[in-house]
């Protein structure tokens, strides 16, 4: 079974809200149910845009190009955030390439990393420089490296209003015992963890902690860099996947990951304009509900 584009325009599960992405002129008249950040209550729609891997195209022309058609047809769909790192390789640089191409919509929400035991401010600088933009949205300290150093000047930052949210990475399910220290120690806005249907480590300690100290939550690796996927592809759709809206595997596996309620944003990464749209669509429509969700664990987790 082959991904295939889906578009929806569904009415918002339960606690969900439906609000147009600001700024952008593009995007659809129903817009795309969202979740609000705990500490500043902007809302996020509950997909988002990675780029790592998909976005290291180098100077080719072709997969510029092809990046940029990505990001147009995320904005078109109504999304917003968009997350990368120095560690991407051209990554940066290609999203302020696409950027610009799109006239530097309004409705995109910068996200970005810190990836150094260097000097974390000239690093910041020549990724804002690749970007474009004025100043980023959320910074955050990739993989804990040197967060010591980086993640007081990423608050410095913050309070005197040259960045929005400050946030931590991880993934991998790597470090979670001094992650959490950090969730329990640190002013955090967001913190980035790996979640999908088979990696569900975080639901036990990690997610329950980020509902109690208010803390954005975006997940990452949500298909296994693909190999979940190619793995699940091989079964036909179950005929639960029809009840909540899902018409892929790909899309029964983001359901999954926001129907969780404390997940803000999950963002995957795709090289492919069909894949863009199908993916946004998995945050449309009704999510699955508790029950539905361990049957979908473990059925997916028997094949």
């Amino acid at each position: 079974m082959q991904r295939r584009s889906f578009v929806a325009a569904a009415t918002a599960g339960a606690g969900l809200a439906l609000v147009p992405a600001p700024g952008w002129a593009q995007a659809p008249a129903s817009a795309l149910p969202t979740r609000a950040i705990p500490s500043t209550g902007e809302r996020l729609p509950l997909v988002g845009l990675g780029t790592w891997i998909t976005f290291n195209v180098g100077r080719d022309p072709q997969g510029r190009r092809q990046s940029t058609e990505v990001m147009r047809a995320f904005f078109d769909g109504g999304g917003r955030l968009i997350d990368s790192s120095p560690m991407y390789g051209s990554a940066q640089e290609v999203v302020g390439e696409g950027l610009r191409q799109l006239g530097s919509p309004a409705a995109v929400f910068s996200a970005d990393k810190v990836w150094t035991s260097g000097d974390g401010a000239v690093q910041v600088e020549r990724s804002r420089q690749l970007w474009g933009v004025a100043r980023f949205d959320l910074l955050q300290v990739h993989n804990l490296l040197a967060w010591e150093r980086q993640l007081p000047l990423l608050l410095e930052m913050r309070a005197a209003g040259r960045l929005r949210h400050v946030g931590i990475t991880t993934s991998e399910g790597r470090r979670h015992e001094l992650f959490e220290k950090l969730m329990r120690t640190q002013p955090l806005d967001f913190v980035q963890l790996s979640y999908n249907i088979l990696d569900t480590e975080a639901e036990q300690r990690l997610l329950p902690l980020a509902a109690e100290r208010g803390i954005a939550v975006l997940a990452n690796r949500p298909f296994r860099q693909g190999d979940l996927l190619r793995q699940l592809q091989r079964h036909p759709l179950p005929g639960w996947a029809a009840e909540i809206g899902c018409t892929s595997w790909a899309q029964v596996a983001l359901k999954y990951i926001v129907s969780h309620p404390v997940v803000t944003c999950a963002i995957p990464a795709t090289t492919q304009v069909a894949h863009v749209r199908e993916n946004l669509a998995a945050g449309t429509g009704p999510l699955p509900d508790a029950a539905l969700r361990r049957r979908m664990a473990a059925e997916l987790r028997a094949l």
